[in-house]
């Protein structure tokens, strides 16, 4: 496995389902997806459930997290880089139950791979936003202690929260939707406030327009009335290999497009040269 020599793509997608995104392509989407890095949410299958294409798809590393409620949430990472090791838990039943983290090393990279939780309960009551905003704060203090001391961070996935007026369509119509409430939108301005970068809106800081959710009543995504909740935030060690950030809502499967980040493949190529010299000299 390697990752390719002029830049790294690292991709995010919540698939919504990944057994019914397979049948809508996502394999293929995958093989020619030309990263190093995939991570997707909304899985909602354990590996064992899975075509053995995805459970084991040649040239990628595959790692799983699976909710206890079956077909419920779940997170997967694919990785042309070597993992070195993956984290699953904060260490809170609640939150391990839903199978909604990755925490991966690899080598100087670490990629936390997130299905942040819905507001919203059964009844669209917005009952589950103590839990989403617990959830929020609990993940940044298990995260922010590593970009303090200057860790080449990535975090993706749908955050479920549209973080300004700009990131949805309609602000008026939401403000008091899951997704788009002040304390929602606050969690998420406490992580940028901290120093975490929104990659995409680093580089289009003015452009309306951008979403990567729509509903799929009344043609919401045809007409592009859609959502930007799903982010690739980086620490500024990792942002400064930053070379792009993109929406892709032309890759169908899901009601979410993907997001991605390309980066300068000295993010992972500078430090493992480092750490093989280092083991070289030792071996002398």
């Amino acid at each position: 496995m390697t990752v390719i020599a002029t830049a790294m793509r690292v991709l995010s997608w919540n698939v919504n389902g990944l057994r019914a995104c397979a049948r809508k392509g996502f394999g293929a989407w995958l093989s020619g997806s030309d990263a190093a890095i995939v991570a997707v949410q909304e899985v909602r299958a354990s590996r064992a459930q899975l075509p053995p294409e995805l459970a084991d798809p040649p040239e990628w590393s595959a790692h799983f997290v699976e909710a206890e409620r079956p077909g419920y949430s779940g997170v997967g990472l694919f990785s042309r880089v070597p993992i070195d090791a993956v984290e699953t838990t904060l260490h809170e039943p609640r939150f391990d139950a839903e199978g909604r983290l990755q925490i991966a090393t690899l080598g100087p990279l670490t990629v936390a791979n997130v299905y942040f939780p819905n507001g919203n309960g059964q009844q669209r009551d917005n009952s589950r936003v103590p839990y989403k905003l617990d959830f929020y704060r609990r993940l940044f203090d298990r995260l922010e202690p590593l970009r303090r001391r200057g860790a080449r961070v990535l975090v993706m996935g749908d955050f479920n929260t549209a973080h300004a007026p700009i990131d949805l369509a309609r602000p008026r119509e939401n403000h008091k939707t899951s997704g788009f409430l002040p304390e929602e939108r606050g969690e998420l301005a406490r992580w940028l406030a901290a120093g975490w970068v929104d990659t995409f809106r680093s580089l289009h800081p003015d452009e309306a327009g951008h979403y990567t959710w729509w509903s799929q009543r009344q043609g919401a995504r045809g007409r592009n009335v859609g959502w930007r909740i799903d982010y690739i935030l980086a620490s500024p060690a990792a942002a400064d290999f930053l070379r792009g950030a993109a929406h892709h809502p032309d890759v169908l499967g899901s009601d979410h497009c993907p997001v991605s980040v390309t980066l300068d493949p000295a993010v992972l190529a500078a430090e493992r040269a480092k750490i093989s010299s280092a083991m070289k000299k030792i071996r002398a």
